[in-house]
């Protein structure tokens, strides 16, 4: 989802070349699997990968931080050196609270986790292999995270 990263750029692909699923985090959630899903059986894609990146906002929050921030006000928080504050003005409202924002505690277990996720989804055949990585946004590196690569394997 981050608008700094052009992962075609970065995984140096042509137009035409991959689908590119985005949501935040990078995340394995049931929209990105349904969408996986449709890629492979109406489109024909023949290998996945779980591309995270560093310094990645879903880095600085957790569930509790953000439905406290919603339940206080539905504007813009501010990032600090403290993290996320609210600085708008209510109503907010407390419908957070029943949305799995799907954080991220630590990159190398959250791109194994959900390449876990793909490999053991029912919809996903196991002839499909699934690779994990982590792009470095300083330096512009796709770094592999060999365990979900790993995890990932096709069978």
């Amino acid at each position: 989802m981050d608008a700094r990263l052009d992962p075609a750029k970065y995984a140096g692909l042509s137009e035409g070349d991959a689908h590119v699923i985005r949501n935040a985090g990078g995340r394995a959630s049931d929209d990105a699997i349904r969408s996986l899903v449709i890629s492979y059986k109406l489109l024909g894609t023949r290998e996945f990968f779980v591309v995270h990146h560093t310094n990645c906002g879903m880095e600085f929050f957790t569930n509790d931080v953000i439905r406290g921030l919603l339940a206080n006000s539905l504007e813009t928080a501010e990032l600090t050196a403290a993290g996320f504050l609210d600085v708008g003005k209510g109503p907010g409202s407390r419908a957070g609270e029943f949305i799995e924002w799907l954080t991220i505690p630590e990159q190398q277990q959250s791109v194994w986790t959900n390449v876990t996720r793909i490999r053991h989804h029912p919809l996903v055949p196991t002839s499909i292999p699934i690779y994990g990585y982590i792009y470095d946004v300083k330096s512009g590196k796709l770094i592999e995270v060999e365990a979900a690569t790993k995890a990932g394997a096709a069978s």
